[in-house]
């Protein structure tokens, strides 16, 4: 006899509690946990693939982890102490920015920035307090980057967590599938297998996309001599997976800092071939996304609305911080799986169809 759904509904939904108030109390401890089990689950495939080549599982995981801890090593000689120094300048150069943004306007519009306006007051604020605020945070990240907690977590705990669960991932998967309720197992099986296709569209397909848009405006920007073109295609990189707020808040950054780097000045020529190629670089970058990575890399059935996802990474972060962020896109999918299930099995009901069904 099944147990009843009342029943079922208060223990899933305790078992939720659980879950969440866990999350709440042991966040940072379960930081490097979280962290080990999202590149498990992303490598899991290539795992999977060598294995189907001829290799056994132990030697698979063994060259996936050398590779990855080699593209580690050169990211952190190479690119991360370049992308600290250009955000630090970028920072520092905030009230320079803004003063030249003063000028620009009291040469083109006089009578909207007076000498003792409010205008002029609030864009040296701004800038000043970019500078103070921006430059204490880089402190502090970089402060928490060198404390021995940081270094163990990000060198030793992650990798580890990583190698075993990556190890282990097929036998995982099995043992949690031997232990769902028998009475539903269709319907489980169905949904994880939606939630497996949709987080291994966004996390994977869409994280692929950030990483090639990323070095694409990083690079491009770079060789059009746009000055802090690295950190632009950085933040550019990691917010597209929103669509179209990457490219939007790259481009305008990107085209801001080369007004004021290119734009004439006291009696100088205004150099409009590198302001155009800098829009150019956005305007292909938001080709290419639109029209070859993700419909290759993505498809179109992910089903994470911008919104949605913005939501859920506001929420999350707010009451669990970090690890909330972390952990907001596998749940927002979970959730939003778990919906449509729910919207269409509401839509076969009576509650939705009424006597007409039977007529």
């Amino acid at each position: 006899m099944a147990l009843p759904i009342k029943e079922q509904l208060k223990f899933w939904g305790i078992a939720m509690l659980v879950v969440l108030v866990l999350l709440w109390a042991l966040g940072n401890v379960m930081l490097p946990f979280v962290l080990g089990a999202a590149i498990a689950y992303l490598l899991d495939p290539v795992a999977d693939r060598l294995q189907r080549l001829g290799l056994s599982r132990v030697l698979a995981v063994s060259i996936i982890t050398l590779v990855a801890l080699l593209i580690f090593v050169v990211l952190i000689l190479l690119v991360v102490p370049s992308l600290i120094n250009q955000t630090s300048a970028l920072i520092n150069t905030a009230p320079e920015l803004f003063a030249r943004l003063q000028s620009w306007l009291t040469a083109r519009f006089p009578e909207l920035i007076e000498p003792d306006s409010m205008i002029r007051q609030q864009l040296g604020a701004i800038g000043e307090t970019i500078q103070a605020r921006g430059g204490e945070l880089v402190n502090g990240l970089l402060n928490s980057a060198r404390s021995l907690v940081s270094i163990i977590i990000l060198l030793v705990i992650v990798p580890v967590v990583a190698f075993y669960l990556l190890l282990d991932w097929d036998n995982m998967i099995a043992k949690i599938d031997g232990l769902l309720p028998r009475d539903h197992i269709a319907v489980v099986r169905q949904l994880a297998r939606d939630i497996d296709h949709t987080l291994a569209s966004f996390l994977r397909g869409q994280g692929t996309v950030c990483l090639i848009l990323g070095t694409f405006y990083a690079v491009s920007l770079m060789l059009a001599g746009l000055n802090f073109g690295l950190i632009v295609g950085f933040i550019a990189g990691v917010i597209t997976f929103i669509p179209y707020v990457g490219a939007l808040v790259g481009g305008v950054l990107a085209i801001g800092l080369a007004l004021f780097q290119f734009w004439g000045i006291d009696g100088e020529t205004t150099n409009w071939l590198r302001i155009g190629i800098v829009g150019a670089i956005f305007a292909t970058g938001q080709f290419l996304e639109g029209n070859v990575l993700t419909p290759k890399l993505v498809g179109s059935s992910v089903g994470l609305h911008p919104v949605w996802l913005i939501f859920a990474l506001s929420v999350f972060g707010s009451l669990f911080g970090f690890v909330g962020m972390l952990v907001a896109v596998p749940l927002a999918a979970i959730i939003g799986v778990v919906a449509r299930y729910g919207i269409a099995r509401y839509k076969d009901s009576l509650l939705f169809q009424g006597q007409s069904k039977d007529l």
